[in-house]
């Protein structure tokens, strides 16, 4: 098994990866140290007996506390041993003189609590620190403020995971995320439970993207997941309805059950290549196959994918050879990728054979595979081809994607043929299909161009029934027919119920009523809605303006 991940390994490189050296860029901590004077040492001394705050405030009644001051004193109290003192002096300093904390105090006291674990006081700091300092114009004053006395106050870096884990638990998830990356820059890594806390928080929210940001950054950071991580990023598939998808595609790939880890890893990869990011996937795609963390048929598989989508069908169909050469089965998936590639260029033969090839080996099409076809054949003009594809597949009670059918839709209405359209919408409904209005755009402009009034009206109601908003289209071939047809109350009216939902009319809207209204003899009108269509920035052709024109006289 070893030689053939390192083919797959050396695959990726060769095709997707340059070469590239990773510098982490220094930073300079700060190097100061608590002054030794008389006062410092008085105060901390003060501390050290167990003085109460109102003896202290007796004592020190006269002394005007500075940032400089306090800062030391805090220094002069890092050591375990007085690390309560110090806090104490923190809130002795600002309930009883009035000292208003800046970053810097807050800083070190925290280093201090943190040091010696001494965590909801520390987690109380930091909360209160952030609150103070939400709204500043750089989101890392604090945490630059944390690097900067971290060396002075000899802390330790779980005091960075305590400010991430508390950002989550504010809500702040974004800039949790960015101070992560911040940190990494500077040589901190953060814990896998700061950052199993910080997906489970947006896992809540509605930011699914960032969820799936945050788990590749723990990846290309070596922050490898455990059970937890797992668990929640499954929830946060199923939040977004994308579980069973990716279950079933993988059931397809590898022809069996993936783990949960292979579920999520996979569904990376093939997110990070959708968003046409091809290299960075296959970077996280050799280092998965490293760990074990995904199965070589599937990389061969995405490797496939990743290649077709690059647009390099060749260098795409070299990997499939040797994937079936190292002994691994053609699956569904690769074959639907092909067949979308051949059909996004116009490749319907090549398309339709290795449908046949398909369905010869034993591999069942799926409805990823049908929508292309069908979607394809329509682009391509092979209408009968499509309209075959489509009446297969819910013959095996798959339903076609809007984008798929409309595209069919269109090609049908535009030869001519609503009235075949119009059935296929039919029969789909009765399978369950949900058209959008883009479908009845689509049958409504089919039927205007045939003039058949009527099914334009029935159309156009049916929407209303299901509650679908009318495009302008729509709307366009609608009150158009109305106009050809003489109706022009109807068309005043549709006319008025295109407005109030916002939509603006287009100008052959406009030039159609100007025209049923010159027929009519209501010149009054016609030039009022010549007038109207020149204030909304359109430009009637030269016809109308003369009609407005002769109105005008």
């Amino acid at each position: 098994m070893l030689p053939l991940r390192q083919r797959i390994q050396f695959i990726i490189s060769k095709s997707f990866c340059k070469s590239s050296h990773l510098q982490l860029p220094k930073f300079i901590h700060s190097t100061r140290k608590p002054k030794s004077n008389s006062l410092v040492a008085a105060i901390c001394d003060c501390f050290r007996r167990g003085w109460n705050w109102d003896t202290l405030s007796k004592q020190f009644n006269s002394i005007h506390l500075n940032d400089s001051l306090v800062e030391n004193v805090l220094l002069e109290l890092k050591e375990p041993v007085d690390a309560k003192r110090a806090l104490g002096f923190f809130h002795w300093s600002a309930h009883h003189k009035s000292y208003q904390h800046n970053l810097c105090s807050y800083s070190v006291t925290i280093h201090i609590l943190v040091r010696v674990r001494l965590l909801v006081d520390a987690r109380a700091l930091i909360e209160s620190v952030l609150e103070k300092h939400i709204g500043d114009d750089s989101r890392f004053s604090v945490v630059d403020s944390l690097l900067d006395t971290y060396n002075v106050a000899d802390s330790i870096p779980l005091v960075f995971d305590l400010l991430v884990q508390t950002y989550s638990k504010m809500r702040l998830f974004e800039v949790a995320f960015d101070v992560c990356c911040y940190l990494e820059q500077r040589g901190f890594s953060l814990s896998l439970i700061s950052f199993n806390t910080l997906i489970h928080v947006v896992t809540k929210s509605d930011r699914n993207d960032l969820v799936w940001r945050i788990y590749q950054h723990m990846l290309e950071n070596i922050r490898y997941p455990n059970e937890v991580t797992i668990r929640t990023l499954i929830s946060a598939l199923c939040k977004g309805g994308q579980l069973q998808t990716y279950v079933d595609m993988l059931d397809r790939i590898h022809g069996k059950r993936c783990s949960p880890m292979v579920i999520v890893n996979t569904s990376l990869i093939l997110r990070i290549i959708q968003e046409e990011r091809i290299e960075e996937g296959m970077v996280l795609l050799k280092r998965m196959l490293r760990k074990n963390m995904i199965h070589d048929t599937i990389a061969y598989s995405l490797i496939v994918y990743a290649k077709v989508k690059m647009g390099n069908l060749e260098s795409a169909l070299v990997v499939y050879e040797e994937m079936l050469k190292r002994g691994f089965s053609a699956n569904s998936f690769v074959y639907t990728t092909f067949i979308g590639a051949y059909c996004e260029y116009g490749k319907i033969e090549e398309a339709n054979c290795l449908m046949q090839e398909m369905e010869n080996a034993g591999l069942k099409p799926y409805d990823e595979t049908f929508n292309l076809l069908i979607e394809g054949c329509a682009k391509a003009k092979r209408i009968e081809e499509s309209l075959s594809y489509c009446e297969q597949m819910m013959s095996r009670k798959l339903l076609p994607s809007c984008s798929a059918f409309n595209e069919m839709i269109r090609r049908l209405c535009e030869c001519g043929n609503a009235k075949q359209a119009n059935g296929m919408l039919t029969l789909a409904l009765d399978k369950g299909f949900s058209p959008n209005e883009i479908t009845y755009s689509h049958l409504i402009g089919g039927y205007a161009k045939e003039g058949e009034i009527q099914e334009v009206l029935k159309l156009y109601y049916e929407m209303e029934y299901k509650s679908i908003s009318p495009t302008l289209p729509a709307y366009t071939s609608l009150i158009s027919s109305l106009c050809q047809c003489g109706k022009l109350e109807e068309a005043d009216k549709y006319f008025k119920i295109m407005k109030s939902h916002s939509l603006v009319p287009g100008v052959d809207i406009y030039e159609s009523l100007v025209g049923i209204h010159l027929e009519k003899g209501n010149k009054a009108k016609a030039l009022h809605l010549c007038e109207e269509m020149v204030s909304e920035g359109l430009k009637p052709s030269t016809s109308y303006l003369c009609s407005a024109s002769t109105c005008r006289g």
